[in-house]
């Protein structure tokens, strides 16, 4: 197995020079990097937890910090810090259980037993705290059986005591590693189906003889329509070319390709052409915090269309794009400066240089931002791979997939 080092090396890399396109693509390799680092972690005796946050931690900066705008980078490491608070919770309230059980043993036959794993104070609060709430309606539904309940096997003699306990901690390490592998494992299989499961919700939403308008190119918009069409749904896709790349040009003949009818008209128009639309369809680089959202460049425009003449705005997103940051957060950097090659030539710049002032500068200066940001107040719809939301749901959804405590993991400052 490769170094974990190399391959964190490598990965940073890879985002430093912008060779993983897409948000899905970076979260999912993100996802897979940190599985390797957690499988190849050295577990302690005591708090393997905070060994293996401790790790991704410091593995997360470096990746953060190697490409600020892909906020998808941010968003895994801080699932994956969850995962394993979650899981080292879940394994603390079982020892808890098993400690109450042993105490209620050892008080009937008057026995001694020093054999339980030594936990952090933290993990032995939170569990506490656990134990004391009922059983929510997913545990219920899941009929997980209780750890308190399952009967534990006396050992008698020194040895084969000493060996218990060093298989016992042996045990919980790997058990901590092994859940928190397949819990990631699992994040790494949502991230792969989100497109699908987004798709499936379309027919929801898409109706017979309606006028969809969208811009960029985003290949979950693209499954969504395509999953209408395929439910016998018969629409038409107006389709704003995204200059200055030109991305509805690439969206538009796929569209075609699959038997879509489909309209490509300039940015400029949408506004004269938004009064025909029954509802605007987009997809999201990122959905923050407060339910703002940034995506291409070009989608403010069109949602302050959409709210003008009160046509739905709907932002199609996997949950991986949920950031728990907030667009003033000052480690959130909301856009990113695009080549001036997409605008000019360069060979066009030697007519716009000074030279009578001997320096030989610039009167023309490009600016070619990547990404525009969309306030909540403009959009009406978040559908993602759990279903449908209201932007001012999406605190619930981070209370779910984020701990605050893991917020605090941050970019390092440009050296």
């Amino acid at each position: 197995m490769p170094d974990v080092h190399v391959l964190v090396n490598d990965f940073v890399v890879k985002l430093r020079k912008r060779k993983i396109e897409g948000s899905k693509a970076t979260a999912k390799q993100t996802a897979e990097l940190l599985r390797s680092v957690i499988s190849q972690q050295r577990m302690p005796h005591v708090n393997q937890a905070g060994a293996l946050i401790d790790a991704i931690k410091m593995v997360g900066e470096q990746l953060i910090a190697a490409n600020p705008v892909e906020l998808a980078v941010g968003n895994i490491v801080r699932r994956v810090l969850h995962i394993i608070r979650e899981e080292d919770l879940s394994l603390a309230t079982a020892a808890i259980g098993g400690l109450n059980l042993s105490a209620e043993s050892d008080e009937d036959d008057g026995v001694d037993r020093d054999d339980h794993p030594v936990l952090s104070a933290a993990a032995v609060a939170a569990a506490a705290r656990s134990t004391l709430r009922p059983p929510s309606l997913q545990a219920l539904l899941e009929d997980v059986p209780n750890p308190a309940t399952v009967p534990r096997s006396s050992s008698s003699g020194g040895d084969s005591e000493g060996k218990s306990k060093s298989a016992d901690k042996t045990s919980k390490s790997w058990k901590l590693k092994h859940n928190v592998i397949e819990a990631v494992n699992e994040l790494i299989q949502d991230i792969s189906t989100c497109h699908e499961q987004i798709a499936e919700q379309a027919v929801e939403h898409i109706h017979q003889n309606e006028v969809i308008l969208t811009l960029g190119n985003s290949r979950t918009v693209m499954e969504f329509l395509c999953a209408a069409k395929e439910k016998k749904r018969s629409f038409r896709v107006f389709v704003a070319e995204g200059a200055p790349r030109y991305q509805g040009h690439v969206l538009a003949k796929e569209l075609v390709a699959r038997g879509l009818q489909t309209t490509v008209i300039t940015d400029s128009a949408i506004f004269a052409m938004i009064s025909r639309v029954n509802m605007v369809i987009v997809g999201a680089h990122a959905v923050m915090a407060n339910g703002g959202v940034i995506a291409p460049i070009g989608l403010n425009m069109v949602a302050l269309a959409a709210k003008r003449h009160a046509v739905p705005f709907v932002v199609l997103a996997g949950i991986h794009k949920l950031c728990p940051l907030y667009p003033h957060n000052p480690e959130v950097l909301l856009n990113e400066l695009k080549s001036p090659s997409d605008l000019l030539d360069f060979g066009e710049f030697s007519d716009c240089m000074d030279f009578g002032s001997g320096a030989g500068s610039h009167l023309l200066h490009v600016v070619n931002p990547a990404f525009d940001y969309v306030p909540p107040k403009l959009v009406n719809l978040f559908i993602t791979d759990t279903g449908g939301h209201n932007p001012s749901y999406m605190y619930r959804l981070i209370a779910d997939y984020y701990s605050a405590v893991d917020l605090v993991v941050q970019r390092r400052p440009a050296s």
